[in-house]
């Protein structure tokens, strides 16, 4: 079993969903349908006033969603929800209320967002690796979304971005590789 299973779980959804962490962080297990491999994402987590955190709808009407997810990342997720209930039981907290937060702190309250920018620097360091934020997998999967030749307006519907605009400004900084295979497909396309 993994040291933090709970954080792998986290960063695994995030890289493979490209979900804001506010998002991940907020989602209970009512949002994540396992038959289908949907999650619904309808709320964000903030930190308002005296530096509190509450939940509110998703950025934007475009924010609020359900997207497929891979068989493993849902698997994980099962495995996590299984761990949950046998980690939170020990602390005292059934976790099998409707609105059970997927990511919850000791007291099974809300995570501090800062803790996955502690957990990400924590790998990073164990194994060598560049920095990257929390957001940066947010990034990457939009980047790889694209090298996988989906369309923008699936990135943009998957990502949650009310403006195709956002879509296009922010990601479309694909690979050198992504623009190699562009350049060939054109070259072959003019050759035929």
């Amino acid at each position: 079993m993994r040291k933090n299973f709970k954080a792998f779980t986290l960063f695994r959804l995030l890289a493979f969903s490209g979900m804001r962490k506010g998002e991940a962080l907020a989602l209970t297990w009512n949002d994540i349908n396992f038959k289908n491999a949907e999650i619904r994402i309808n709320k964000a987590l903030l930190r308002g006033e005296d530096n509190r955190l509450y939940l509110k709808t998703t950025k934007n009407k475009a924010s609020i969603r359900t997207i497929k997810m891979d068989r493993i990342t849902m698997d994980i997720l099962q495995e996590w929800k299984k761990q949950q209930k046998q980690d939170y039981l020990v602390l005292g907290f059934n976790t099998l209320q409707p609105k059970q937060l997927v990511f919850s702190n000791e007291s099974n309250e809300y995570l501090q967002p800062t803790k996955t920018r502690k957990w990400m620097l924590q790998v990073q360091k164990k194994y060598n690796l560049d920095e990257i934020t929390t957001h940066g997998l947010r990034h990457t999967h939009c980047s790889l979304l694209f090298e996988a030749e989906v369309s923008i307006k699936e990135v943009q519907e998957r990502m949650g971005h009310s403006d195709i605009k956002t879509t296009m400004n922010i990601y479309t900084h694909v690979t050198k590789k992504a623009n190699e295979a562009a350049a060939e497909r054109f070259a072959n396309y003019m050759n035929c």
